[in-house]
C-alpha cells in the first residue's frame, strides 16, 4: 500500500518563535487528532530545522524535512547548506525541484539530479516537484514537460534508489494565484506520472511511489482531490502556515 502523506512547505516565512509556536501547534494536533497512518512532513526554514526536528521526538507520525539543499557535499559556497548538515539535526526529507526554485533561482533538471544524488547519499528522501507552467498547460504540451522533468531529474535512479523518491505533482499556474487544477486534471497527470514510472521500472515500483498534489491545496479541496486514485496526499503551502487548516488537511485521510 502506497504511504499517505501530507507534507507542509513553509517557503520564507515565520521567526524562529512564530515557527516554534506553529510547530508545535500541529505536533499536539496530529498527536490528538490523527487517527490514521498518514505521515505529516514539515519543511521549514534552516533556521528552524534542529528545534523542530527535538519537537517531534514525541510524535513517530510526524517528520521534519528542509526546503532546499546544495549539491555539494561541503565547501566555499556561502549561505548554502548540505544534505549532511540537514540529515545532522534529524531531517528525514528535502523539497527539491519546487517551481519556485526553477523560476527564480534558475535550477535546471541536470542540476536538480545532482541535488537527488545527494539527498540520497545522505538518507535524506527527496520530495521531487514536477509540473508546467500556464503556457506550457495552454501548449497542449504539458504531458512532454512532465516526462522531461522525470527522465532528467530522477529516472536516472536505480529502481532500488527511486524507492526513496515522493513526487509532487505542482501545476505552476495553481501555485499562489488561487487557482486549483481539478480533480479530474490533478488525477489525469497523475495517472500519467504511475504509468511513466511502470514504463521506466516496473508496475509495482509505480504502485509503490507516492505522489503528492501540490497545487493551491486546502481544507476544502482537500477531500475531493484526495479521493482520487492516483492522488496520495498534499505538498501544502500557504495553508501549513495555519495550524488548523493544515490539520484538517491531515485528517482528510482519518476518515
Amino acid at each position: 500500500m502506497r504511504k499517505k502523506i501530507v507534507a507542509g512547505n513553509w517557503k520564507m516565512n515565520k521567526t524562529y518563535e512564530e515557527g516554534l509556536s506553529l510547530f508545535s501547534e500541529v505536533v499536539n494536533m496530529v498527536k490528538d487528532e490523527v487517527r490514521g497512518n498518514q505521515e505529516v512532513i514539515v519543511c521549514t526554514p534552516f533556521i528552524h530545522l534542529s528545534s523542530v526536528a527535538k519537537l517531534s521526538q514525541d510524535a513517530s507520525n510526524v517528520k521534519i524535512g528542509s526546503q532546499n539543499i546544495h549539491q555539494a557535499e561541503s565547501g566555499a559556497y556561502t549561505g548554502e547548506i548540505s544534505a549532511s548538515q540537514v540529515k545532522s539535526v534529524g531531517a528525514e526529507y528535502t523539497i527539491l525541484g519546487h517551481s519556485e526554485r526553477r523560476a527564480y533561482f534558475g535550477e535546471t533538471d541536470e542540476l536538480l539530479a545532482e541535488k537527488v544524488n545527494a539527498a540520497l547519499k545522505y538518507d535524506l528522501k527527496p520530495i521531487f516537484c514536477i509540473g508546467e507552467t500556464k503556457e506550457e498547460r495552454e501548449s497542449g504540451k504539458f504531458f512532454d514537460i512532465i516526462k522531461n522533468q522525470l527522465d532528467r531529474g530522477v529516472f536516472h535512479l536505480s529502481k532500488e534508489a527511486f524507492a526513496n523518491i515522493v513526487l509532487a505533482y505542482e501545476p505552476v499556474w495553481a501555485i499562489g494565484t488561487g487557482l486549483t487544477a481539478s480533480p479530474e486534471q490533478a488525477q489525469e497527470v497523475h495517472a500519467f506520472i504511475r504509468q511513466a514510472i511502470a514504463d521506466k521500472y516496473d508496475a509495482e515500483t509505480a504502485e509503490s511511489t507516492t505522489i503528492l498534489y501540490g497545487g493551491s491545496c486546502n481544507p476544502s479541496n482537500a477531500a475531493t482531490l484526495f479521493a482520487q486514485q492516483d492522488i496520495d496526499g498534499g505538498l501544502i503551502g500557504g495553508a501549513s502556515l495555519k495550524s488548523r487548516d493544515f490539520l484538517e488537511i491531515v485528517k482528510v485521510f482519518n476518515a
